[in-house]
């Protein structure tokens, strides 16, 4: 479902940061998780960052302190915020949504509705 739409990612240098945006559906921000996942090419889906409904937050080990995960429920935008970007976070970004809660908020299966992509590319 074309629920999600990703935009915000570019290319920069290692240091710098990026804000991607997620524009979702009004109802969507009523219900249980989204998340931002990253993928880079032959690699699995990795989780970076969730929020669910009570606005509880999940970060990848990966991202550390680096990225914040928030939601404009007024604009029904959710955002990445990310810093200090590092060229290990060069992947396609994916925002997901899903309706029910989710144990392991970070599990790409667990999410049924995706957006396009947005790729982020970080050179040294």
């Amino acid at each position: 479902q074309d629920l999600l739409v990703e935009s915000g990612g570019g290319s920069v240098q290692a240091g710098e940061s990026l804000t991607l945006s997620c524009k979702a559906a009004a109802l969507i921000f009523s219900d249980y998780y989204m998340a931002w996942f990253r993928q880079a090419p032959g690699a699995e889906r990795e989780g970076v960052a969730s929020i669910d409904s009570d606005g509880r937050t999940t970060y990848a080990d990966s991202v550390g302190d680096r990225f914040v995960i928030a939601r404009d429920s007024a604009d029904n935008i959710l955002y990445l915020q990310m810093d200090n970007l590092k060229p290990e976070d060069t992947a396609m970004y994916y925002c997901a949504y899903n309706p029910v809660r989710l144990s392991v908020p970070l599990r790409a299966a667990g999410y049924n509705h995706w957006g396009q992509g947005t790729q982020v590319t970080v050179s040294s």
